[in-house]
């Protein structure tokens, strides 16, 4: 094992244990990493030896923050296309670990945000801290949930994943259980022993599963259940202007403050992750959904949203974005609707669906 890789591989008795490690980036993917990982699925599913694999991320701060923001900003400002390429095998990663045929085990410690949900919440066995904060933060930077995250929180109950998609908030261990991007909680103290075990369960008469449930505990409480009425009241409109105006009309502090983070946040991004979120939930795979995020990650990734969100929220920190167009009023529908078309001449569409996913195109925006 080379401590100088950004993915970690080392065999354990029969796990095949793959640690992200950029530590300093909060293990942020790079291709290079993602490229490691197809490259580490493949041997796995090859090998005989190889029952299970395990991933978690190096250092004591997240298991992963997300894609190289910095890098796919500079991308973008230099207009370049390495960026749909990273998004293109990172997308055909997030299908293949919702698809591999042996037990996937994500420790989702710390912060795990964006990508880092992709190469976790599809896995089989999705485990979370008492230190765990997961998070689809995209509309912060003018962005949209990508890497399946709108198919995790369209599934999501009620209307708590289009509160999540829209604010981007963080959820601790609790709340991702019951939104359904984690199974199981396990003391952060424990991980060690619990991947340690991990190498070989059948010795001992038990499926990976049943190993990890043994290492399993309640997590501490958390907010959503007490929030559920108006959060599934205010977030059940069609549009994001209704949903602010329920959330300020509701009476509830914590509405208000919810009111007050969507306002913040880039115009267009939220009515097409609303669009995006509405969508995702009629669309009847994986597959299709990426098929879709990857249209609306290739506009989004081309409007000066992106470039001016990254700018204010990670490169400057001034944390004023000076968004185009600066109000929801201003957004055009056809524009929302243009995130979802098919790509134009010269451009080449992810295609993990078997069939075409343009059939919802100028319906149902929810923006």
């Amino acid at each position: 094992m080379n401590d100088d890789l950004p993915v970690l591989l080392e065999k354990r008795g029969t796990c095949l244990h793959l640690t992200l490690n950029r530590p300093r980036a909060l293990n942020a993917l790079s291709h290079t990493m993602v490229r490691l990982l197809h490259e580490a699925l493949s041997h796995a599913e090859r090998d005989d030896s190889i029952a299970s694999v395990l991933l978690s991320g190096a250092g004591d701060r997240g298991l992963c923050a997300g894609g190289d923001i910095r890098a796919l900003h500079d991308d973008a400002r230099a207009s370049g296309r390495a960026s749909l390429e990273f998004w293109r095998d990172e997308y055909h990663l997030n299908a293949r670990i919702a698809r591999f045929p042996k037990p996937y085990v994500a420790l989702m410690d710390g912060i795990v945000m964006g990508g880092g949900v992709g190469v976790s919440a599809h896995s089989g066995i999705r485990v979370v801290t008492e230190r765990s904060r997961v998070a689809m933060p995209e509309t912060a930077i003018g962005f949209v949930p990508d890497v399946g995250g709108t198919r995790l929180l369209a599934k999501a109950p009620g209307e708590l994943g289009t509160h999540l998609a829209l604010t981007g908030r963080s959820v601790g261990a609790a709340d991702a259980v019951l939104c359904g991007l984690a199974d199981l909680h396990v003391p952060a103290h424990l991980l060690p022993a619990l991947a340690e075990e991990l190498g070989d369960p059948t010795a001992r008469g038990a499926s990976v599963a049943d190993v990890v449930q043994r290492f399993a505990t309640e997590p501490p409480a958390g907010e959503l259940v007490s929030q559920r009425d108006w959060i599934d009241g205010c977030y059940a409109a069609d549009s994001v202007e209704e949903i602010l105006r329920r959330l300020r009309a509701s009476g509830v502090p914590a509405a208000e403050a919810a009111a007050d983070e969507l306002l913040s946040k880039s115009p267009l991004a939220l009515k097409v992750t609303l669009a995006a979120v509405r969508r995702a939930a009629r669309l009847d795979s994986l597959e299709a959904v990426l098929d879709q995020e990857f249209r609306v990650s290739s506009r989004a990734f081309e409007h000066p949203d992106f470039v001016e969100g990254v700018r204010a929220r990670i490169i400057d920190k001034d944390n004023a974005p000076q968004w185009k167009p600066g109000s929801l009023a201003e957004v055009d529908d056809q524009e929302v609707t243009r995130f979802f078309a098919p790509l134009g001449p010269g451009e080449q569409e992810l295609g993990l669906a078997p069939g075409p996913t343009d059939d919802l195109i100028g319906g149902g925006q929810g923006g």
